[in-house]
């Protein structure tokens, strides 16, 4: 199991909240996503290390953009 942390900025509410874990969420080997947008923060749990430019790419097919903390 991989935890991979990301800092993401623009989110404001539930519903970005929302979005963003959609998007991560249809990424292969993803297991659990904890999005935060008061701390503009997501969390991913996955089963091997995702690609950074996929998870990046993501976030912003979602509206928003990340980079790795």
């Amino acid at each position: 199991m991989t935890t991979t942390d990301y800092t993401v900025t623009g989110m404001t509410c539930g519903h970005c909240e929302g979005s963003v874990r959609t998007e991560v969420g249809q990424l292969d080997g993803v297991t659990d996503i904890a999005v935060s947008a008061a701390d503009g923060t997501l969390r991913i749990q996955s089963e091997a290390p995702l690609d950074d430019a996929a998870v990046i790419a993501a976030v912003d097919e979602a509206g928003y953009v990340a980079v790795r903390a």
